[in-house]
């Protein structure tokens, strides 16, 4: 590639020949100058060499040289201000018209801007700058700088002013009012006296206020809503420059004061010419008052009285036209504020004084000392009436509405009231009430089960009682502290009965209640305590026997006693082999025992009631066996030979199927024998001239102790009727003998005499009927039995019981035939009478 060497020219335009075209380059061939024409034309000739790949050449060239005039550049401030505020930016372009290929340097006060200095930066023609301080402040200029032209002159000057500090804006409000009312108008001003080309920003309460960028800011109406924080701000430029924020200014919108309507005089409601007096305020000066009675505007008239600002309605004798709903309404009239209406106030007006009703808090009567009872004394019309109270026609110092009393015995009576008001005017009296005061009754403590000492498990109950009255709850104490539910303690639904379960060791103590009155602040006295004893285990019953035979007899009398040495209010049970028996009480006797008594005795002791019934243990059982008592038997040891030989009766006692020892007794027609206790005795006609009936029985020491009775004997004619069944006997013997001969001659001769005229068989024995009515056959008795022997006096018996052997009669028949009546004949008689039928 060739060299060109060129020397001592700026601008140049070669022409260079070269052997091929493709080895040479121009530096200078992109350069065209487009707007400053060039004022003079130089030639240069030059000589360069060319170098190739054969050898090195030298060649002539010619060149034409251009010199042109330098551009002088301008200066434009971009920004739309040339007074500034600290970090406010600031923009200088600098304009050259000829080329674009420009350079520029800086100046401020002629002296060169460091590239380094802070808050200054340059972009090809363009210089901005974000001042910090005033020092900024200066002439700008700016010079062009081209690499081939060379450098211009400085371009004019532009001066840049930049103030200490952000503007602060200044904000006025009109009118200056501390507080405005719906309905008026405010305007807010915001100024600023430092540059221009400021726009605004409008604040309220912290928000920015949309649509709102003039120096000022003005609202009508006013709203409720404007109250608030105010301050503005103002800005300029597209990349805003803001100063700070104005002083807040507080703008107050509230409704026009309420006027507050009082009652000046004593009440509202009054009656025929009464006083009112109404008065309405705002607490602010300049209001003016407008009255208004049931929506209407009130106008004054001879009784009713305003004031110059209308502050004070007097009616100074009320009627019915006054009555109505009254209400004021505050005025500004310098602004045309008017507020809303005042808080009302009813005025009413009565025609007639009212008569009090009297009322009692408490509807009970009669009521108790320490109760707490209230009067009212009610004035159904009107207000603020003043009470006069009187009892039993004298008056009480009370004057409220209500006479509250703290009741004793001395404040029972009859009371009434009045009511009085504004000195003239009184309501007639109350109908009278009476009131009947007592002193709180002790409740009774009683215990509902007969016992205080109780056993382990044992059911118990107390009882507190008011006479006279159901309405009381109770409270228990047990040594002197509260008792609640549980641990087997139970009460009923008002606590009057106490009832324990099961007894315990720990229920024991010093039992006492007290009574409330139900519904009601009554309280009685603790009743005197009533002790329940509780013992350790249950008690033993002990069982005797009386006599404590193991074995006795029928007809014996036997007791036994059941004993508990403990408590009181028993009831015993019987049983016998484990069967209840149908007995009560701690003995049970036997009167009259019978085998069927036999068995095991045993008690148990019981007490209270179903279901809750107490039981001991069971006693020791007792056996008794009970075997029939022996019976004594009578017999009559006189003998059949000697019944003819005597006029007296042996009688002998004997205990049956016995081998002890007896003592005997002996009765006669139910009464006993004295001096009679052997096992015989002797019935004579001198002891015994009625023949009675004899019973004896035998008597011991040991068990038995005595027999049964033996049965009655009868000895009445005893000894005559042995004799006449001795003599009966003889005769049928006899008769049996003389007919047995009769048959047997009879049957020897029948043969013979058959043909005979002999009486038929049929009449052989005679009738009993035909014996009676023959009187020549003698009867074979009155032979052997006279009148004479029956009369003949009796032997000495005595002598003949000792000295014959006795023969015991144990037939019954062949002992005694109790009457003659009664006496039956034998078989033997029977066959006597007769055999025909």
């Amino acid at each position: 590639m060739g060299l060109i060497e060129v020397v001592g020219v700026i601008y140049i335009t070669a022409l260079c020949a070269a052997l091929a075209e493709e080895d040479v380059t121009s530096m200078l061939k992109d350069f065209v100058p487009t707007r400053t024409q060039p004022t003079e034309i130089h030639t240069i000739y030059a000589t360069a060499s060319v170098f190739s790949d054969a050898s090195p050449t030298n060649e002539v060239t010619t060149e034409t040289q251009t010199v042109y005039e330098l551009p002088v550049p301008s200066l434009h401030l971009m920004s739309p201000w040339w007074d500034v505020f600290p970090f406010e930016k600031a923009q200088f372009e600098c304009r050259v018209n000829d080329s674009s290929d420009w350079t520029f340097s800086w100046y401020r006060n002629g002296e060169l801007l460091d590239d380094a200095e802070p808050n200054v930066s340059s972009d090809q023609a363009t210089l901005t700058i974000t001042p910090a301080s005033q020092s900024y402040s200066g002439m700008y200029s700016c010079k062009a700088h081209h690499k081939v032209i060379g450098q211009s002159s400085d371009s004019n000057t532009v001066q840049l002013k930049v103030y200490a500090n952000k503007p602060k804006p200044t904000l006025v409000l009109k009118p200056t009012l501390q507080q405005m009312f719906p309905g008026e108008s405010v305007t807010f001003q915001c100024g600023i006296k430092t540059s221009i080309g400021w726009d605004y920003v409008w604040y309220h309460n912290d928000t920015q206020i949309q649509g709102s960028f003039t120096d000022s800011h003005r609202i009508v109406p006013l709203a409720l809503s404007h109250s608030g924080r105010y301050h503005c701000k103002a800005k300029r430029g597209q990349s805003p420059f803001y100063t700070e924020q104005s002083e807040t200014s507080t703008l107050q919108v509230s409704e026009p004061p309420t006027p507050t309507m009082q009652l000046r005089s004593s009440w509202l409601d009054v009656f025929q010419k009464e006083r009112v007096v109404l008065t309405c305020a705002v607490g602010r000066p300049n209001w003016t008052f407008a009255w208004y009675r049931n929506g209407l505007m009130v106008q004054g008239d001879s009784t009713l009285a305003l004031s110059l600002s209308g502050s004070f309605l007097n009616i100074t004798a009320a009627s019915r036209v006054h009555q109505g709903r009254y209400a004021c309404k505050a005025q500004l009239e310098s602004r045309s504020v008017s507020s809303a209406l005042s808080n009302s106030k009813d005025v009413t007006v009565y025609e007639n004084i009212p008569k009090p009703s009297l009322t009692k808090d408490s509807g009970f009567n009669p009521m108790y000392v320490g109760e707490n009872v209230s009067f009212t004394c009610t004035i159904h019309l009107g207000s603020d009436w003043a009470y006069r109270w009187f009892k039993d026609g004298k008056e009480l110092v009370d004057t409220d509405k209500s006479l509250r009393l703290h009741l004793r015995p001395q404040d029972g009576g009859a009371y009434w009231c009045k009511g009085t008001r504004g000195g003239p005017t009184s309501t007639d009296i109350s109908d009278t009430m009476t009131l009947v005061v007592l002193e709180i009754p002790l409740p009774s403590l009683t215990q509902s089960t007969q016992w205080a000492d109780v056993f382990p498990t044992e059911s118990v109950s107390f009882t507190c009682a008011t006479a006279g009255s159901s309405d009381w709850t109770y409270t228990w104490r047990r040594d002197n502290r509260t008792i609640h539910s549980g641990d087997g303690v139970s009460f009923a639904s008002d606590g009057a009965t106490l009832s324990i379960s099961s007894a315990s060791a720990s229920h024991q103590g010093q039992y006492c209640c007290l009574g409330k009155l139900k519904g009601r602040s009554v309280s009685s006295g603790w009743t005197s305590g009533m002790t329940l004893q509780v013992y350790d285990k249950k008690p033993v019953v002990k069982m005797r026997q009386d006599p404590d035979f193991t074995l006795m007899h029928t007809g014996d009398s036997v007791s036994y006693n059941c004993h508990i040495n403990r408590s009181s209010g028993w009831e015993y049970v019987w049983y016998q082999d484990d069967t209840r028996l149908s007995v009560s009480g701690n003995n049970y006797t036997i009167h009259s025992a019978v085998k069927t008594n036999s068995g095991s005795y045993k008690c148990e002791a019981i007490r209270g009631e179903s279901p809750r019934i107490f039981k001991t243990e069971q006693s020791q059982a007792l056996r008794l066996q009970i075997e029939e008592r022996p019976s004594a038997n009578i017999d009559v040891l006189t003998g059949w030979s000697e019944v003819f030989s005597t006029d007296s009766l042996v009688l002998k006692c004997e205990v049956k199927d016995s081998n002890v020892a007896w003592n005997y007794a002996w009765f006669i027609e139910g009464q006993r024998i004295a001096n009679a206790s052997s096992d015989r005795y002797t019935v004579t006609p001198q002891n015994d001239p009625q023949q009675s009936q004899y019973v004896c029985r035998g008597d011991r020491n040991g068990q038995p102790s005595y027999s049964q009775d033996s049965e009655s004997l009868a000895t009445k004619n005893l000894l005559l009727k042995r004799r006449v069944l001795l003599s009966i006997s003889g005769c049928m013997a006899f008769g049996i003998v003389v007919v047995f001969l009769c048959c047997i001659g009879l049957r020897v001769t029948r043969k013979k005499k058959d043909d005979d005229d002999g009486p038929e068989e049929g009449e052989l024995f005679l009738t009993m009927a035909q014996l009676k009515n023959r009187d020549d056959t003698p009867c074979p008795l009155i032979d052997y039995i006279t009148d004479a022997e029956v009369k003949a006096p009796a032997k000495d018996g005595a002598d003949i019981i000792s000295s014959e052997p006795t023969t015991d009669v144990t037939s019954q028949d062949d002992l005694v035939v109790t009457t003659e009546s009664s006496e039956a004949p034998s078989a033997e008689e029977a066959a006597l009478v007769s055999f025909q039928r």
